[in-house]
């Protein structure tokens, strides 16, 4: 199957990965641009995980105000390497989730930074909805309440404010596989008037 130049910018413009990757991935899913997003998607993934435990010494810190000025937000975006830190798509990156952040205000950047208490707040209010369920749904039910509930206060699970068909973990994990290092939201901060 030929995999035209065409087809090639379209992939590498939607999703900002290599023009090798992205050939791989086209011929991968035999010229299915869809299929390709998600084969794209899934490797992302997979190289975050691998790049997961490496050391953090680096980053970049974008910032964001509101043309009002009555609202603004810094993010430290770390990398491994100042190299990767200094790329200037790694700084516009860092700048969009500042951008984000002073828009949708997160309560926690991971889902692993949610105490426990909260979790346990919401499962009560939550529980009485399981009545009369079947007891071998209502866990299952019950961790799509609190995936659901929690989704708009985790940065990471957020759909982007300037693309919603991704989410700001995937930009995330897109930088890794960009850029071959671990990255990182270390620090979030937000600052409004009201």
């Amino acid at each position: 199957m030929e995999i035209t130049s065409a087809q090639l910018k379209e992939l590498r413009d939607q999703t900002g990965i290599s023009v090798m990757q992205c050939k791989k991935a086209l011929q991968e899913a035999e010229g299915d641009m869809e299929k390709a997003v998600i084969i794209l998607k899934k490797k992302r993934s997979e190289a975050a995980d691998k790049k997961s435990d490496r050391e953090l010494g680096a980053g970049a810190v974008g910032t964001y105000v509101h043309n009002t000025n009555e609202v603004a937000a810094m993010v430290l975006l770390a990398s491994e390497t100042d190299f990767v830190s200094k790329n200037e798509e790694f700084v516009a990156l860092a700048k969009d989730i500042a951008m984000h952040v002073a828009a949708t205000n997160p309560a926690y950047v991971s889902r692993e930074e949610i105490p426990e208490e909260a979790v346990e707040k919401a499962k009560e209010v939550f529980t009485p909805e399981l009545e009369g369920k079947p007891e071998d749904m209502k866990e299952k039910i019950m961790e799509g309440k609190l995936a659901s509930y929690f989704k708009d206060q985790v940065l990471m699970e957020q759909d982007f404010i300037k693309n919603p068909e991704t989410t700001i973990g995937e930009m995330v994990t897109g930088a890794v596989q960009k850029f071959g290092e671990n990255v990182s939201i270390a620090q979030i901060s937000r600052v409004s008037v009201k």
